[in-house]
């Protein structure tokens, strides 16, 4: 009998706790409906006071990396298409500008007027369909007076001239609607500077201790493909573009801090690839079989990091969307077995600092 008093008791004392938890969590849910106007306007305070934010104005004159696109064209909600941006104390260059990129950058507190220039690596639809958008917030940010100067190899004449094109109306009005002083007639869409690749290698830019080097990529039948070294205050970041595992690339990236490298994982899109048959989608089928043939695998990344002798590798330009980091391992398959540094697999607003006189990269996420 004292044993059943004793367990009623204790059975009591658990309901009057799960009333008590219940009416606080339907008091809490009350307050936020009652309350609701109040809380979205401290958060809307809050959200403005980020307006303007300039995070290169706070940075120490090193080398930096911010990942602003980790995207492939496959849908995927929480990343933009391939972009990087590169800081060398002032100086500010985009590496590729896919679909949302402006958008993280700003986000991730870097002004569109900052940017020096852009550089492309090649001319797939996904690594310049952001650039209205990058050269809008350009010139209307600070009141540029001088287009944006858009790098890249020969060709990049027909893609720049298209986008002043499409955008030419749209200058006239901004214009015409906020004034010169605001929008200069000057100013807006982009000027193209093309550089050859004769070569193996081309040196783009060398300009207040940055060096730029431009290096041929395997991504057939795309050509010209690029990617980029950057080498500023003895460290240096070399970004892939779009390759397959690529000799060239790792002869550029030798001896390099950090390599951000596109990764395809095969036996995903493989995978994707089944599913598609099944379900007759012909023209996918046919494109995820046609793209296994020239782009990298993350166990091609791991390799060529290895051969490079880099730092840290990278990986960017995910092929197939991750909605979840809980995939990550399975995405990188054996790639740590084949690369002794660290791998990362990139998120958008990741964002790596290279402090001169050290070997440190410290890591940090700006959205």
């Amino acid at each position: 009998m004292m044993d059943t008093k004793i367990t009623a008791g204790k059975a009591s004392r658990k309901s009057k706790v799960w009333l008590v938890l219940g009416a606080i969590l339907l008091c809490a849910m009350a307050s936020i409906f009652i309350f609701q106007k109040q809380i979205g306007t401290m958060i809307f305070d809050r959200a403005v006071e980020q307006m303007g934010r300039d995070i290169v104005s706070d940075l120490n004159d090193n080398l930096h990396v911010g990942l602003c696109g980790t995207g492939s064209p496959l849908p995927n909600p929480d990343r933009a298409g391939p972009c990087n941006i590169v800081i060398a104390g002032e100086q500010v260059f985009v590496v590729d500008i896919g679909e949302g990129g402006g958008r993280n950058i700003n986000l991730m507190g870097i002004p569109a007027s900052r940017v020096t220039g852009v550089l492309l690596t090649h001319f797939h639809s996904d690594h310049i369909d952001g650039l209205g958008p990058l050269m809008l917030f350009h010139w209307t940010q600070s009141g540029a007076t001088r287009p944006l100067p858009i790098h890249g190899p020969q060709g990049v004449e027909a893609v720049v001239d298209g986008f002043n094109a499409a955008y030419a109306t749209d200058k006239i009005y901004r214009t015409t609607h906020h004034g010169e002083k605001v929008a200069p007639t000057s100013g807006g869409g982009g000027e193209a500077r093309p550089f050859s690749m004769n070569r193996e290698t081309q040196i783009v830019l060398e300009r207040d201790g940055l060096k730029i080097t431009a290096f041929k990529v395997d991504h057939d039948p795309v050509d010209p493909a690029v990617g980029y070294r950057f080498d500023y205050k003895g460290r240096s970041i070399v970004i892939s573009g779009d390759t397959a595992k690529s000799a060239s690339l790792e002869r550029a990236a030798k001896g390099a801090d950090l390599l951000i490298h596109e990764a395809l994982a095969t036996q995903m899109v493989e995978q994707m690839t089944a599913i598609a048959k099944k379900r007759e989608m012909a023209n996918f089928v046919t494109i995820t079989q046609d793209i296994l043939e020239y782009h990298a695998s993350p166990e091609d990344a791991a390799e060529s990091a290895q051969a490079a002798g880099v730092q840290t590798l990278v990986l960017s330009h995910l092929i197939p969307p991750l909605p979840s980091s809980y995939l990550y391992p399975a995405f990188l398959a054996d790639a740590p077995d084949k690369f002794s540094g660290e791998i990362i697999v990139g998120e958008d607003g990741m964002f790596f600092s290279l402090p001169s006189g050290s070997d440190a990269i410290e890591q940090s996420n700006l959205k």
